[in-house]
């Protein structure tokens, strides 16, 4: 487990999380679909199970976060290159805590572990332009807009968008 605060904790996913990770995803379902086209096809519990069991197989190391004890959503690494030293973090949180920082904490946290821990050089968060709240995370924690990948994301309903990508390197960090 990460300790980011007394309020937020960070917990290693495992099968115990599923129906924590689909209950959310379903009861806010229509929010979250805007910028998270899994969301369309997460339709049962099953779903959650697989997507758990891939990353788990993957040993892509991604966490639950807690807010006050409370499963409020999840932020991790993925497509990680162990040869070059660099990975992603994505993210994503429920509706009825955003704004409190919780997410701004918690990959500020994982970037942490990612440069001491897991001796990555390069990190990087990719957004949907139009997504302003996502975007704010990456540019508050000092990371470089590299460029605009057109059409990067297919969202909901058919509909490409383009996605910012940002990126840190471990001698940029002043955490």
């Amino acid at each position: 487990m990460i300790e980011v605060t007394r309020d937020i904790l960070l917990k290693p996913l495992s099968v115990d999380d599923i129906f924590k990770i689909f209950n959310t995803l379903d009861s806010e379902r229509e929010y979250l679909r805007e910028w998270l086209p899994f969301v369309d096809t997460t339709k049962e519990v099953q779903d959650t199970a697989n997507f758990v069991n891939h990353v788990l197989l993957a040993e892509e190391k991604q966490f639950t976060i807690y807010y006050q004890d409370k499963f409020v959503g999840l932020v991790g690494f993925k497509d990680t290159d162990q040869d070059n030293k660099k990975t992603e973090i994505g993210y994503w949180l429920s509706q009825y805590v955003q704004g409190l920082g919780i997410m701004t904490q918690s990959v500020l946290r994982l970037i942490k572990y990612a440069f001491t821990e897991l001796d990555m050089n390069r990190i990087q968060i990719t957004v949907a332009v139009d997504n302003h709240r996502s975007k704010k995370i990456p540019i508050k924690l000092g990371f470089q807009l590299e460029g605009i990948e057109r059409d990067g994301l297919l969202l909901v309903d058919n509909v490409y968008t383009d996605i910012a990508i940002y990126s840190l390197l471990k001698r940029e960090f002043k955490g």
